[in-house]
């Protein structure tokens, strides 16, 4: 009766998703998948990375929503899945009872493979018996591997024992872990994209999605190597600010635990960040603002943001991070005085005037 019941769901979200036998695969050739879909037990993320032979395989593998959980699916594959899927989840469904109803009412899933993690970590996976050999899967605690057009389980296998091996940002650990196999190299032709999907409530850009990480390389030679410099721009450009915007949701969710080890990443990141760029100005101003900004080691952000200057003099947007320092401080005259210099440099600039006024605002506030 609860099957039927899903299945019934299923239809209502997709009324015709498997309306007719939809076995061959979009791209008409056979080319090599492998992807990893994982869950982050600190901060409930879902991530989902892929490579393989088929052109821009991160539009339609990867298929996740924050607090709800995430699909992959391959193959033959039907992207129906995705949206079949996350609706069930929504509703509440196991990821076991969800992948059964997806297998059961598709006339093609002999030809298809899915991984599924639902928002409590449960993890299923399914390999239909037609899938291009070698094909298959390994499901481990709230994580998932499978593959396809494989030489044999291997890659599989250090795919997933990479990953279970591994600590800390579940991005790192699903790349780190992609990385493993490449190296392994079991796939039966070559390699041309790459995606990286990770999920987060409040995640996205400017905090207005769930879209944490969303990068993707849809045609190079070196697909991974791609996505890794990707990731590496993204970090250095979104992460520090993304962070701090998961600290407050995480604590508005009375998840505390998850906010200190987030916290504690991103001071992580930080200093990662600045050990590979010790002597780039625009990195040092960054990360000072973003500890200023958020009262964390203040006397470390004065200092980073004073190096900045020493190194780029005359860019105006490290001066004003100085004072943004100072400011923290509670050194109000030299903030004051800072952003003073800076509304006479570039009088038309609106930020440096509410700077200004801010620096001035705080002093009286303090009663100085």
């Amino acid at each position: 009766m609860k099957t039927l019941t899903l299945c019934s769901l299923l239809l209502m979200i997709l009324p015709s998703a498997y309306a007719q036998d939809r076995t061959a695969p979009a791209s008409g050739g056979k080319h090599s998948t492998i992807s990893i879909i994982a869950r982050d037990s600190a901060t409930g993320d879902i991530g989902i990375v892929v490579r393989s032979g088929i052109l821009a395989a991160g539009s339609i593998v990867p298929w996740a929503k924050a607090g709800v959980g995430g699909v992959a699916t391959q193959g033959a594959a039907n992207t129906q899945w995705g949206e079949g899927a996350l609706g069930l989840l929504a509703q509440g469904f196991h990821a076991r009872e969800t992948l059964d109803s997806l297998v059961h009412l598709d006339p093609g899933s002999a030809y298809r493979q899915g991984a599924i993690l639902d928002a409590a970590g449960n993890a299923a996976a399914y390999t239909g018996p037609r899938c291009e050999q070698y094909a298959g899967q390994y499901s481990g605690t709230s994580f998932s591997v499978i593959g396809n057009l494989l030489t044999d389980e291997s890659v599989i296998t250090v795919v997933a024992r990479t990953f279970e091996a591994s600590h800390g940002d579940l991005a790192d650990r699903l790349l780190a872990a992609m990385d493993a196999g490449e190296r392994r190299s079991g796939e039966k032709g070559p390699h041309r994209s790459a995606a990286i999907l990770v999920v987060r409530k409040e995640g996205g850009y400017g905090g207005l999605n769930d879209r944490f990480i969303d990068l993707r390389v849809d045609d190079d030679s070196l697909p991974l190597v791609a996505l890794r410099r990707l990731y590496g721009i993204w970090a250095q450009e979104y992460l520090f600010e993304a962070r701090l915007r998961s600290v407050d949701a995480l604590r508005r969710d009375r998840n505390f635990s998850g906010a200190e080890q987030e916290m504690q990443r991103l001071v992580g990141s930080m200093n990662a960040v600045l050990r590979d760029h010790p002597d780039d100005p625009d990195v040092l101003s960054q990360v000072a603002r973003t500890l200023a900004t958020n009262n964390l080691d203040l006397e470390r952000a004065l200092e980073l943001a004073k190096r900045a200057i020493k190194l780029a003099p005359g860019k105006l947007t490290h001066l004003d991070t100085l004072a943004e320092c100072h400011l923290a401080l509670g050194h109000f005259d030299e903030a004051i005085a800072i952003e003073s210099e800076l509304v006479t440099r570039d009088p038309s600039n609106d930020t440096f005037w509410k700077q200004l006024q801010k620096c001035k605002d705080a002093k009286a506030k303090a009663g100085r």
